[in-house]
């Protein structure tokens, strides 16, 4: 009789933190983060796949402290935003020119 070897289950809220983890992991590595937490590198590899976009943390480089990467991020969000709202700015002015 083959003994089938059960899948452990991870809550949904462990699975984020895990990935925020990853991504805010300054010099540990992936292996690191996985064994200390006691998951296999694969199953955070997936899950880094499926919720580091929702997460909106990016990888946070070696040379960087998470608040240097939230910085950066936030610029970025900032220099998107401005762009964005350009884009509006002209929008109402050609439909306010058209409308009349």
């Amino acid at each position: 009789m083959a003994t089938q070897k059960s899948r452990k289950k991870y809550p949904e809220e462990f699975k984020r933190e895990a990935v925020r983890l990853v991504l805010t992991r300054g010099e540990r590595t992936v292996d690191d983060v996985a064994e200390s937490l006691g998951v296999p590198t694969n199953l955070l590899h997936s899950w880094k796949k499926k919720y580091g976009d929702e997460i909106g943390i990016r990888h946070v480089r070696a040379t960087e402290t998470p608040e240097q990467a939230e910085l950066r991020e936030l610029r970025k969000k900032v220099k998107e935003l401005e762009e964005e709202k350009t884009i509006l700015k002209k929008a109402a002015a050609f439909f306010a020119k058209h409308s009349s």
